[in-house]
């Protein structure tokens, strides 16, 4: 995948570290996921990292850590300006939707929206809609779709929530709309 178009091909999708890229100073996953095998919630530091020098368990790390790389590790078309520490979220595909995820460091919440990176996402949510798949933006529990056209802001997402698309039609032809669609009621 470059900078310029994500593939649309989950298979050809790279899961290891591009040359050259390597996590070094950056450890803004730690923080930004939760991770379950700690009871570590999304945005705060897990208690097995020290921000700036990585994790103190690296060798026994679970493999939910061991196997995550972010886009900027295993794309090289992906600039310098991209890597977590500096961007200040980190970019992923989630492994079951196949969507593009944006995790949001909750101390820097509008980072994702600064230059060059909006521009970039509304470009990569035009190639992913093509198969119903988005650019999620999570900042906290709270979910921001982003399209070719604008942002729609879904709000909090519950653990069973999820994003749904509405066909419409319009005197141009036919358009969807991105709706949060909420667990039924247990």
């Amino acid at each position: 995948m470059s900078s310029g178009t994500p593939t649309t091909d989950a298979a050809e999708r790279v899961t290891t570290p591009a040359p050259g890229r390597a996590c070094g100073s950056c450890s803004l996953c730690c923080k930004v996921y939760e991770v379950a095998v700690f009871d570590k919630p999304a945005g705060e530091w897990c208690l097995h990292c020290t921000p700036g020098h990585g994790c103190g368990i690296w060798r026994t790390r679970p493999d939910y850590c061991r196997d995550f790389h972010c886009l900027w590790m295993t794309d090289e078309g992906i600039g310098p300006e991209w890597k977590p520490e500096r961007s200040k979220f980190v970019v992923a595909f989630d492994r079951v939707s196949d969507c593009m995820n944006v995790q949001v460091d909750v101390d820097h919440p509008d980072a994702w929206r600064a230059e060059p990176y909006r521009s970039q996402f509304r470009r990569w949510s035009e190639v992913l809609l093509q198969d119903f798949r988005t650019v999620l933006v999570n900042v906290g529990k709270t979910v921001t779709v982003v399209t070719p056209g604008g942002d729609v802001e879904l709000g909090v997402m519950g653990p069973h929530d999820s994003v749904g698309f509405e066909l419409r039609m319009t005197p141009e032809g036919s358009a969807f709309d991105v709706v949060k669609k909420q667990a039924p009621a247990a």
